[in-house]
Order: C-alpha cells, then structure tokens, then sequence
C-alpha cells in the first residue's frame, strides 16, 4: 500500500526547487564541506570570503552614510535658517492688514517712513497716530522704547493707534 501512495512526491525537503536527493548528494561529495560560524562576519572578511569562494552567495555591500542622515527636526532645520520678521500691520480705521519685514529695516524712521507711505499717512508721530507694537510677552508699547534689534526680535504685530488711544504707553523715540 506505500508504494500505492507515493510518499516521495509529497515529501518536503529543504533545498531549491527542482532539485533532487540524488543531485544533492553528487554536489555535497564534489566540493569540500564548508565550516560554518555563527558569529557575523565584519565587511572587510565577507569581502574577502565572497572573492575567493565561489559556494558562498555574496554578502550585501557596505552601507554608505544617506545623504540628510540622521534625520533634522524641523524646528532645528528652521532655528538654522535666517528668518524673516513678518509681523502684521494694522491701522486704527482702515478695514485692512499689511504684512511687512521689519528685516528689511535698519532703523524706527526707515519702518515709520515705510508704515506712513504705505497707508498714505501725513504724520504718524503727529498728535493724530501713535505707533505701537505687541511684544512676545504680549505686551502693548510705543515703537522707539527698546534698541531696535530687540524691538525686530520681539515684534509680535504692529498698530498704528489713535493718539488719544496711546497716552497711557509712554514717549516715543
């Protein structure tokens, strides 16, 4: 009856497909047995061993450092780069904001020139307008009461108020 069932055809075996038993074993006779190690082998040896034998399949090439590894947080990315100071400039009375760099100003009568020809204003040091500004901390003061690189670090928006609304900050420039 087990020559009826053909146990050979449903055996499984380890080796490549299409191989036979008997092919395994000419093979096996013909080459010397290779001694196996379970350590990993460092890149300079497995080099060596795939160049001068040729039963051993090659060993995958070094790993080169990727270009951009080891990855950059964004926010250090952007800490690196040069930023520019946009802030937001309104006008006590006119319907629109203005988005300016105060990176492109060297100094408060450069900014107020710019801020006057931009809302097409006479005098904003005048009685009628008092520039203001938001500071990190949240805080409301008059433009010219701080150095002026701070006031370009700490500028969170600008405000061209009414002068009654501006009496209690303090003097400006």
């Amino acid at each position: 009856m087990e020559d009826q069932l053909n146990f050979k055809a449903t055996e499984l075996r380890l080796g490549l497909p299409g191989s036979s038993e008997e092919h395994e074993n000419k093979k096996a006779a013909a080459s010397p047995p290779i001694a196996k190690n379970n350590k990993r082998a460092s890149p300079d040896s497995a080099a060596e061993e795939c160049s001068t034998s040729s039963n051993l399949i090659d060993a995958p090439p070094t790993k080169t450092q990727v270009v951009g590894w080891p990855p950059i947080r964004s926010y250090r990315k952007n800490s690196l780069q040069l930023r520019e100071a946009y802030v937001k400039v309104s006008v006590d009375g006119a319907p629109y904001l203005r988005k300016i760099d105060l990176k492109v100003y060297n100094s408060y009568p450069e900014l107020i020139k710019a801020l006057e020809k931009m809302f097409n204003l006479a005098n904003i040091n005048g009685s009628d307008f008092a520039p203001t500004y938001e500071d990190k901390d949240g805080d409301w003061m008059l433009v010219g009461d701080v150095p002026w690189n701070m006031f370009v670090s700490s500028c969170k928006r600008l405000r061209i108020m009414k002068g009654s609304e501006a009496r209690g900050l303090s003097t400006c420039f």
